[in-house]
């Protein structure tokens, strides 16, 4: 539920690295935790689990599939102006 939390305050058409989301939760030591809950994620709309990313910016790890992680970011970033 903390990690959800966390992941909620990521803003729209902005991403973070599991790492620094690790950080905000108590330490880098926390990744495992954050792969973790992203992975049980249901609701990635409402949790925007999406918009976390590899330190290089890659995209990983997204239960939903990497296709549709990217095509949530894209239409984020066009909706965003940042695209």
């Amino acid at each position: 539920v903390k990690c959800w939390e966390q992941l909620k305050k990521i803003k729209y058409g902005t991403t973070i690295s599991y790492k620094d989301e690790a950080i905000k939760l108590g330490g880098a030591n926390y990744c495992r935790a954050v792969a973790g809950a992203n992975n049980k994620n249901k609701i990635p709309i409402m949790i925007p689990c999406h918009r976390v990313v590899g330190s290089d910016g890659s995209l990983t790890g997204f239960a939903w599939g990497l296709d549709s992680k990217r095509y949530l970011l894209d239409l984020e970033s066009k909706k965003n102006g940042t695209n």
